[in-house]
């Protein structure tokens, strides 16, 4: 599988970085091994996860896809061979809190999340450490100064930004610039072939989707990249079974589907194979983030990483409207 170089220190990071939001929650312990032992084999070695997924399914805490990755770098015995990234800043703050009640982003609690997640993940240190939201809330000043702390302490490499909007993410990486902290070198948001309507507020609880303006500004700043999660929208693009949303629902829509079922046919390749190419495609780095639920899944989304698109296919897609 590709590999790209990511942060100060060029980390080599696959081109597709597996979701295991659902491992652990969703889907059972044997199947979760299944996926992320095929992902090896396939030569992936980025997995992204969270400190509070699944807090929201029945029963959920927060701790399972962290703790099911833990049971599974014990039983491989192969951290060092991976670049595992978790996230601070959108667990509840208490048992049976939701959204609106999530963790700030303080120095403190950016320290004690990160060593939280430590714990359930069986490690001494995580290759990327995310701020999961943008908290308004608590000082830009004392957030850097929280993630700096913990890549001080040698407990992360790298540190990044999801769901920001890219000015807050420069305005971010000035406080670093100006006191010497590390700064934010990533950027996680949703993005995917299909846009939503202009404007629309996306259902999904805490999604940020990435704009042009983002694009723009990794691609200016070396080093970075933009992970893209919901890059295949849940299986929509395959899947008669899971509509699209009502956010979709806009003349746009139907221009892109059509361009991309030409390209598909074009190509030889699925809708997702064709959707993970054409992010792929991109003048900024773009890291599809994607989640599967079984190992065939995951075999045709590695196999679309192989389709490559002339430069006519990638415009004919990106000008449809």
């Amino acid at each position: 599988m590709e590999r790209i170089a990511l942060g100060p220190d060029r980390i080599d990071v696959s081109r597709l970085c597996l979701g295991a939001m659902a491992l652990g929650g969703v889907q059972d312990e044997a199947t979760s091994f299944a996926i992320l032992d095929r992902f090896t084999e396939l030569g992936g070695n980025f997995i992204d996860t969270a400190n509070c997924y699944m807090f929201w399914i029945d029963g959920g805490t927060g701790d399972e896809s962290e703790l099911l990755l833990g049971r599974w770098l014990a039983a491989r015995g192969n951290r060092d061979d991976l670049v595992i990234a978790t996230k601070v800043g959108r667990r509840p703050s208490f048992p049976g809190g939701g959204l609106d009640h999530s963790e700030p982003l303080t120095a403190e609690r950016i320290g004690a999340g990160l060593e939280e997640s430590l714990r359930r993940l069986g490690t001494d240190r995580v290759d990327l450490f995310w701020s999961h939201r943008d908290d308004r809330d608590t000082p830009l000043e004392a957030t850097v100064a929280g993630f700096d702390a913990v890549v001080r302490a040698g407990k992360a490499r790298m540190v990044g930004a999801s769901n920001h909007a890219a000015w807050r993410v420069e305005r971010a990486r000035s406080v670093a610039a100006a006191t010497g902290a590390a700064a934010y070198t990533a950027m996680q948001n949703r993005y995917s072939y299909l846009q939503p309507r202009p404007g629309t507020a996306l259902p999904e609880g805490g999604h940020v989707h990435a704009a042009p303006e983002d694009l723009d500004f990794v691609a200016g700043t070396p080093g970075t990249a933009l992970l893209a999660y919901s890059s295949l929208l849940s299986g929509a693009y395959v899947n008669p079974g899971k509509p699209l949303g009502e956010h979709y629902r806009h003349p746009g829509t139907e221009a892109r589907l059509r361009v991309l079922d030409e390209v598909a046919a074009e190509t030889g390749a699925t809708r997702n194979q064709v959707v993970l190419a054409w992010l792929a495609g991109h003048r900024a780095p773009i890291i599809p983030l994607v989640g599967v639920s079984s190992v065939a899944q995951l075999d045709e989304v590695a196999a679309g990483l192989e389709v490559k698109l002339d430069a006519g296919q990638w415009e004919r897609m990106s000008a449809a409207a």
